[in-house]
């Protein structure tokens, strides 16, 4: 089994679906105040799957941002990577590979490396972690997980991170269907409103860099109803200003949706690749809110669709119809466009110093 590691630019990545794992991604954390390290992972096949004798090699580029937890301590972040996806049972031992081969390449005061792992959850397989409605109910306690993640490995170090930071469940929406089937597939009240928004004259358009203090608006406004954080308008400049200006690179859309020269709902739609991702979303507290977030989900799909893409991210729900979920309405709203729900492995960590470590999860559980 080989895994090979190498020091690479991150303008020199290739293109790929995977928005977090871009260059453009490296750019935004970079100028958010991230330190973001560029690789070269290559690795034999055997690593991956377990019946192969093949020894030939595969590699990716991989994007990891170094977060500093204080002046003297740090830790490795990879998000949504690697990319390259190991059948069930070699999935630990892959990942200590990597994090073993990556070790020497990272700051010497690295505590830990984080993967976010966007690989299908193992357990979201299982048909007794199913409910009667058919909901998946969630993966075990962490410790029963990581007793199956790290089977095969040496070190037995793999752990569930306490938290998970990239949204671990979504919806991903077939963009290779006609629009008539598109609309055919939706759930009946989401088709009605998305029909309803078109006739009662709600527009949409593709917003410059000047209505960017609209957006922000919206987003704020949005963040209060609704009793979240909210991020700064200098996160949404620089994403704005980062992007790439090459056609196979990610390209980002502020879409606005609107009426009599109102703002009703605005999102930011990411193109990388052959995938669409609805980035951000965010909507006034009018009565026409509504249906303009219709309006605007659908024009964002039918942009993808456009530029070529495959596929449709909704990126973020519940992982089921539990209506005691934070994320219940936006479930049910994404839920609507006809959709599969894909459930993603989340964070895990493997420590380099696991004394500091375990202080720094302490930490990480209280808050």
């Amino acid at each position: 089994m080989i895994c090979t590691v190498g020091q690479k630019g991150i303008e020199d990545f290739s293109p790929t679906n995977v928005l977090p794992q871009t260059s453009y991604w490296g750019r935004v954390k970079s100028e958010l105040g991230y330190g973001a390290q560029g690789f070269e992972l290559s690795v034999s096949k055997d690593l991956l799957y377990s019946q192969s004798s093949n020894l030939h090699k595969t590699g990716e580029d991989l994007l990891v941002l170094i977060r500093h937890l204080d002046q003297q301590h740090c830790y490795a972040y990879v998000p949504y990577g690697p990319k390259l996806e190991p059948e069930f049972e070699n999935q630990g031992l892959f990942l200590e590979h990597v994090a073993e081969v990556l070790r020497p390449l990272l700051p010497a005061n690295c505590l830990f490396l984080r993967f976010d792992l966007m690989w299908q959850n193992q357990w979201s397989e299982e048909s007794e972690l199913y409910d009667e409605e058919g909901n998946w109910t969630g993966p075990p306690e962490s410790k029963t997980q990581e007793l199956r993640l790290n089977y095969k490995t040496e070190n037995w170090n793999l752990r569930k991170s306490p938290e998970d930071l990239l949204p671990k469940n979504t919806f991903f929406l077939d963009l290779q269907q006609s629009e008539e089937d598109l609309l055919r597939n939706m759930r009946y009240n989401t088709r009605y409103n998305v029909r309803k928004a078109q006739k009662q004259g709600i527009e949409v358009w593709e917003a410059g860099p000047e209505q960017l203090e609209d957006w922000y608006q919206l987003h704020v406004d949005t963040a209060i109803r609704q009793d979240i954080p909210f991020s700064s308008r200098e996160f949404f400049e620089t994403m704005v200003a980062r992007q790439d200006e090459a056609e196979e690179g990610v390209q980002l859309k502020l879409l606005m949706a609107g009426k009599a020269g109102e703002h009703h709902a605005a999102m930011f739609l990411a193109l990388s690749k052959t995938r669409g991702v609805y980035l951000y979303g965010a909507s006034s507290s009018d009565r026409q809110q509504m249906l303009a977030s219709y309006a605007l989900q659908w024009e964002a799909i039918k942009t993808a669709k456009r530029a070529g893409c495959k596929e449709y991210d909704m990126f973020g729900s519940a992982p089921n119809l539990d209506r005691n979920h934070p994320l219940h309405g936006v479930h049910v709203y994404k839920k609507g466009f006809g959709g599969n729900l894909y459930h993603r492995m989340g964070c895990w960590d493997y420590p380099y110093n696991k004394e500091a470590y375990e202080h720094f999860r302490l930490l990480e559980l209280s808050n």
